[in-house]
């Protein structure tokens, strides 16, 4: 059996160490993404319950007498179903108005325009040269008109179905 030498384990030992250091740094990073997540999601209700044109001691003020009743089973399971109801709607009401559509365009199209076709919901679909995505028909048909473009509803495969049925 080989002996190694001093030399060869402090070797090892040392690439051991650097590799728990390393583990050791990923998982503080992980670590400070999660954090930086939450707070933005926190930013965001705060931003969406109309709460963020509070002054910042008001503000504070609020969420340190929601901190006090924190504690109460009874009143988080009432704030969480009215958050629920409230965010259930607000995604509802969302997407009441959207639907599958496809946009074509006669020519390419500058940047801030395409810009404004993402912020629309629409994406480009580089096999099918086209703008595809669930958008609001009325929107985009206004920005479509704008480039001389052709906006197409798609329709599933169920509605389709329905739409024979109904013909028949």
């Amino acid at each position: 059996m080989a002996r190694t030498s001093l030399a060869e384990r402090m070797s090892r030992l040392e690439q051991q160490r650097a590799k728990l250091a390393q583990q050791e740094a990923k998982l503080k990073a992980d670590e400070r993404k999660q954090r930086t997540r939450r707070l933005v999601e926190a930013g965001t209700l705060i931003e969406r319950a109309g709460l963020l044109d509070l002054e910042e001691t008001a503000l504070y003020g609020a969420l340190l007498s929601l901190a006090a009743d924190a504690g109460d089973r009874a009143k988080i399971a009432g704030w969480t179903k009215a958050g629920k109801t409230a965010l259930d709607q607000a995604t509802v009401g969302k997407n009441a108005t959207t639907e599958p559509l496809i946009v074509i365009f006669p020519a390419p199209l500058p940047t801030p325009f395409a810009t404004r076709l993402r912020g629309a919901g629409l994406r480009w679909n580089k096999v099918m040269q086209h703008w595809e995505g669930l958008a609001d028909h009325d929107v985009v048909a206004a920005l479509a008109a704008e480039q001389s473009g052709s906006v197409r509803r798609v329709h599933s495969a169920a509605e389709s179905d329905r739409e024979r049925n109904t013909k028949s």
